[in-house]
């Protein structure tokens, strides 16, 4: 008898245990309605990336070559900063990021030294 109450025991406590404890539930998130007018900002923001008021950094100056396998190295070496060529009167030129402030981009400037010394803070002028 004994034995039958303890299998019975186990034979409920184990149906409990993995039919017990399931639940379901709605989750209702609250935001508020500026948080996206604030997001689509941001967007708008890193979308215009010839911005006087960024900074970005130069990391290369010179034959188009040359700029091409900066560009490469640097996307390479730093993922987070889209390195772009632009094309200045006769040199190539590889710059990089966006800053928004001189703190941020001397940051980053400090990193990108280890790997591409003649690198340089600047805004650019306006076009």
């Amino acid at each position: 008898m004994n034995l039958k109450r303890l299998s019975v025991t186990v034979i409920c406590s184990v149906f409990l245990s993995f039919y017990g404890h399931s639940q379901e539930g709605k989750v209702t998130v609250n935001q508020d309605k500026r948080i996206t007018k604030l997001l689509d900002l941001k967007k708008e923001m890193n979308r215009n990336e010839t911005d006087s008021r960024r900074y970005k950094i130069q990391v290369y100056s010179g034959s188009r070559s040359g700029a091409q396998n900066a560009q490469k190295d640097f996307a390479d070496a730093y993922g987070q900063w889209r390195p772009v060529m632009h094309y200045e009167t006769p040199n190539f030129k590889v710059w990089a990021g966006n800053f928004s402030t001189r703190l941020e981009a001397d940051r980053a400037l400090q990193r990108i030294k280890r790997k591409f010394p003649a690198a340089f803070i600047f805004k650019p002028k306006k076009t």
